[in-house]
């Protein structure tokens, strides 16, 4: 018995700018993730700051930070080349930069 199919309605394919500036993809982050999601995923951050000031919106977030590895090099996977800041509100991831 053969099973149907199903078509991939709803799935955007990213844009160029989106493939140059991340040819890799953002691994998995998503607003809205728990901390334990963000940890399986790319694991302790190195460093925790409570209380962070969100410039222009007058609120504070929890700031996880990912320092780059290995900066310098061309393309962008997680925080290989670039240090990452991660914003959580409560239990949930926010905003990331």
């Amino acid at each position: 018995m053969l099973s149907g199919i199903s078509g991939c309605a709803g799935i955007e394919p990213p844009n160029p700018g989106d493939i140059i500036r991340q040819p890799l993809g953002k691994d998995g982050l998503r607003a809205g993730m728990t901390k334990n999601e963000v940890m399986s995923i790319w694991g302790e951050p190195d460093t925790k700051n409570n209380n962070v000031l969100l410039e222009g919106s007058g609120k504070t977030r929890e700031e996880w930070v990912y320092n780059a590895r290995y900066e310098g090099i061309p393309i962008d996977k997680r925080y290989f080349s670039q240090t990452k800041r991660l914003y959580f509100d409560g239990n949930n991831l926010t905003d990331f930069k």
